[in-house]
């Protein structure tokens, strides 16, 4: 198992694969970091699998994501604090996140079931 940035990541999956199991990194960035240590694929996306990277390579990926990257805890804890901040102003956003709506706008008179959680029964609708 490859450890980055305090997460274990699946050593048999292609590299860009396995470095979006990190936080704050997605499929874009983990291309970037690629392509940086000088990994480029034979074809479209074909990537070597983590298992098949030496670890100077490795160690190279640690090294641009240490410097470059905000991942993991830092990532978690300002997203959380900017939510923080928009709940202390008690703008329209942070109203939003306090109710448990969508925030961005969406459509919540039929949908948004994931952000407001399973449809409760009103009692006396039945006929």
């Amino acid at each position: 198992m490859a450890r980055i940035a305090g997460v274990n990541l699946p050593t048999n999956k292609r590299a860009h694969i396995a470095l979006t199991y990190i936080h704050g990194i997605g499929r874009t960035s983990a291309k970037n970091i690629l392509h940086k240590i000088g990994c480029k694929p034979k074809h479209s996306d074909d990537y070597p699998r983590l298992n098949e990277m030496s670890e100077e390579d490795l160690t190279k990926v640690r090294d641009i994501i240490d410097k470059d990257y905000e991942v993991e805890g830092d990532k978690r804890r300002n997203v959380s604090m900017a939510i923080k901040r928009l709940l202390d102003m008690a703008c329209y956003r942070g109203l939003r996140h306090r109710k448990g709506l969508p925030v961005r706008g969406q459509n919540s008179k039929n949908n948004a079931r994931t952000r407001k959680g399973p449809a409760k029964a009103i009692a006396g609708k039945k006929k």
